[in-house]
């Protein structure tokens, strides 16, 4: 049996004198830390800032002074930023951020939980972290989704389309048959179809797979729309009113404090992402097929020289791609809502930054979605407890903490080397 290994792509270092990315992080964490501790300070109040362990006011909780976190917390972030900005080893950059980030949040939340109405200063931790991870769970799909193409050298721009038509396909066919399963298969095909397109287009007619993906979200946006239009909206009862699946409790794990509640008394869609992204990482970066997947994003002509059928790879991961973002849609209407037009609403645009800013690693996609489903949680939460901050910036949020994201923190990645690249056999 042969080996193969997949060639390093050099690089030409790039001297950045003494303001590297490392110091200008840590002078931005430095200024966020001294808004957090003088302005959340200021504007923080004197009542106990109470973070449950439960989904309600009641229970234990971790309680502080408002001020005095806003304050103590900024600082932490100025601490870290400083610490940025002095230099520290490349090893230790991301729990150093990571550290910053976290006092900047938990300085904020400070000043919002105690500032909130009598009755209303308290977090509940229980129902943030299960909100997080509900909101979040289209993301993990959609960058599982970007991953498995684009490891492979294929550009995913239509997982918002992939998304769309798989939540479609399992509202319409879970609907018809009165079966959650027959809807999640359905699901599944229907993101398939849309990867498909992707895959003939792109790979054999090499059609620019940017473009590609963009028609084939408007496609999804206009079949989907005229299809509830004629069908769901005329017979909703008939056509758009599928059976949910039910939260599944697993023994023991479920009375973990905090987590149990929070995450292993949910649905399928939650254990099977987190599944998935366990063996997408072990498969890319422990089996013979992630090697040639691999290999075939980064060096094509390299891997059909070693026996490696390249553009088989590209379909079947592009199909299997389609499947994953297809069940990711379906997370929407066989668990939590009805279909309506256009329903993912951007979302399989943030999966792609959240694949961006987890550097194409599917640990690294799951954080950043998690981290993106917070920001919409956030949200959320805020505006039950009527901040003061404006309805119109808190639903901002989560599109600003993406932004911010890929601008700010992922700093320059590389994308697998042959990624949007059409490989012509010669």
């Amino acid at each position: 049996m042969s080996t193969m290994a997949v060639p390093d792509i050099a690089v030409a270092p790039v001297d950045e004198g003494f303001w590297t990315r490392g110091r200008k992080v840590g002078l931005t964490l430095l200024g966020l830390g001294l808004l957090a501790a003088v302005l959340f300070g200021a504007l923080a109040t004197d009542q106990q800032a109470r973070f449950t362990l439960s989904d309600d006011a009641a229970g234990a909780a971790l309680e502080i002074n408002g001020t005095i976190g806003a304050i103590l917390f900024g600082v932490i972030t100025i601490a870290a930023g400083a610490a940025l900005l002095a230099g520290v080893p490349k090893r230790w950059f991301l729990a150093v951020l990571g550290v910053g980030l976290v006092g900047f949040v938990l300085s904020f939340l400070c000043w919002q939980v105690s500032a909130a109405p009598t009755g209303q200063n308290f977090m509940p931790l229980v129902n943030i972290i299960r909100g997080t991870f509900i909101l979040a769970l289209p993301l993990i799909f959609g960058a599982l989704a970007g991953v498995l193409c684009e490891r492979s050298g294929v550009v995913n721009v239509a997982i918002e389309g992939q998304l769309l038509m798989g939540a479609f396909s399992g509202a319409l066919f879970g609907s018809i048959s009165g079966s959650v399963w027959v809807g999640l298969v359905a699901a599944a095909l229907g993101g398939a179809l849309i990867s498909l397109l992707l895959a003939v287009f792109a790979i054999r007619y090499l059609v620019d797979q940017v473009v590609m993906g963009i028609v084939l979200n408007l496609l999804a946006v206009g079949v989907t729309g005229f299809l509830y239009e004629r069908l769901m909206q005329t017979d909703a009862a008939k056509y758009n009113s599928a059976p949910r699946f039910s939260n599944w409790e697993i023994p023991l794990l479920k009375d973990i404090p905090v987590l149990g509640p929070a995450l292993f008394r949910g649905n399928i869609f939650l254990y099977l992402g987190l599944l998935l992204v366990l063996v997408i990482h072990i498969g890319l970066f422990r089996t013979r097929w992630g090697l040639r997947t691999r290999s075939v994003g980064e060096h094509p002509t390299a891997a059909d020289t070693l026996g490696v059928k390249v553009l088989r790879v590209r379909y079947r991961n592009v199909l299997l791609a389609g499947v994953v973002a297809g069940i990711g849609g379906a997370s929407y209407t066989l668990a939590l809502y009805s279909f309506t037009k256009n329903m993912i609403g951007g979302k399989g645009f943030i999966a792609l930054a959240a694949l961006i800013f987890g550097r194409w690693n599917p640990t690294g996609a799951l954080l950043a979605a998690l981290f993106f489903g917070f920001a919409d949680q956030l949200a959320t939460y805020l505006g039950a407890i009527s901040s003061s901050i404006p309805s119109q910036f808190l639903a901002m949020l989560p599109y600003l903490a993406t932004i911010l994201a890929v601008a700010g923190l992922v700093g320059r990645v590389r994308a697998p080397a042959a990624d949007g690249k059409p490989y012509i056999k010669g």
